[in-house]
């Protein structure tokens, strides 16, 4: 009797265990394949730019606006002086506020960055669903993330796959 529910159970635990295949990805190798990846990310970059730029500005407006009134200082009176102060800490003010409303959490920068790479990142998880369908996987891992994988075997890596998926897959290389 022992011997036929020890049987009953290692078949179950078999099932299981082959009902949970796995595998992984490199989201970031799969990204840089992707022509509209790189494209989001230029723009990405050109905009991150132009607005680091107008901050600098701002600042070095700030800065020289400083710079006049310490030159200035000796023939300014005290209200003159307060009245400048008070307009330079405005600006300081103002531009922290700028600084926060475009690279702060949730600001523009977030904002336009999730707008263009969402739809590269979809494109990705519709693969790789595709994918995991095919190749009857119940979990998939991204190999990028902050998941810490210290043994991977290569037979559970699905990189190739999701980019013969999204047709970026190299024609000479062979899945197997």
């Amino acid at each position: 009797m022992k011997k036929i529910l020890f049987l009953f159970l290692a078949s179950f635990s078999f099932i299981q265990l082959q009902a949970q295949k796995f595998g992984y990805i490199d989201t970031d190798y799969v990204l840089s394949k992707m022509p509209e990846y790189k494209e989001a990310q230029a723009e990405i970059d050109k905009l991150s730019q132009g607005w680091q730029d107008e901050i600098k500005e701002m600042s070095r407006n700030i800065g020289s606006m400083y710079d006049e009134l310490q030159a200035e200082e000796v023939l300014l009176t005290a209200d003159m002086k307060n009245e400048r102060l008070e307009l330079i800490r405005t600006k300081e003010q103002e531009l922290k506020e700028y600084q926060k409303k475009i690279f702060g959490f949730e600001g523009l920068f977030f904002l336009k960055k999730k707008e263009l790479v969402k739809p590269v990142q979809d494109k990705i998880f519709d693969a790789v669903e595709v994918v995991c369908k095919e190749q009857r996987l119940a979990i998939m891992f991204d190999k990028a993330g902050d998941l810490v994988m210290i043994y991977t075997d290569p037979r559970h890596d699905y990189t190739d796959y999701v980019l013969d998926e999204l047709g970026l897959g190299d024609p000479n290389d062979v899945i197997k």
